[in-house]
């Protein structure tokens, strides 16, 4: 009987450590949701024009890049135009599929380097809704 008293007396104090360490644990995250929900979830950040220096020129040689890009896409296009009338009149079906992919390819260029502020002003306000 005195051993059944001695494994309670040990078993007591091991119960109330575990019960201890539960409500330390508690209040630990009690204090982390309160930290959560006192912290503002309204955060607002738009792109601005005046953040960093040099963004005039960073548009202007953007612009650049697009207007080389439809240049190229012109060049292209009559470059392959000439090739599949070639292929064509010479009876060259491989030559002839060559100059229509290079007419498709360059129309997509153009359609990429047209609409590209388009595409990723809408991607941007897609990402804003979200």
């Amino acid at each position: 009987m005195a051993q059944r008293v001695h494994q309670a007396d040990v078993s007591q104090p091991l119960l109330l450590d575990h019960l201890a360490r539960a409500l330390e644990l508690l209040d630990a995250e009690l204090a982390l949701t309160s930290v959560y929900a006192s912290v503002s979830t309204d955060i607002s950040i738009d792109p601005n024009t005046t953040g960093l220096p040099g963004i005039a020129q960073l548009r202007t040689i953007v612009g650049a890049g697009m207007t080389i890009g439809l240049i190229l896409s012109v060049l292209a296009l009559i470059v392959s135009a000439v090739v599949w009338g070639f292929g064509s009149n010479s009876a060259n079906p491989h030559l002839a599929g060559r100059g229509k992919v290079g007419v498709v390819v360059a129309c997509g260029a153009a359609i990429i380097c047209g609409a590209s502020v388009t595409l990723i002003n809408f991607f941007w306000d897609v990402g804003q809704g979200i």
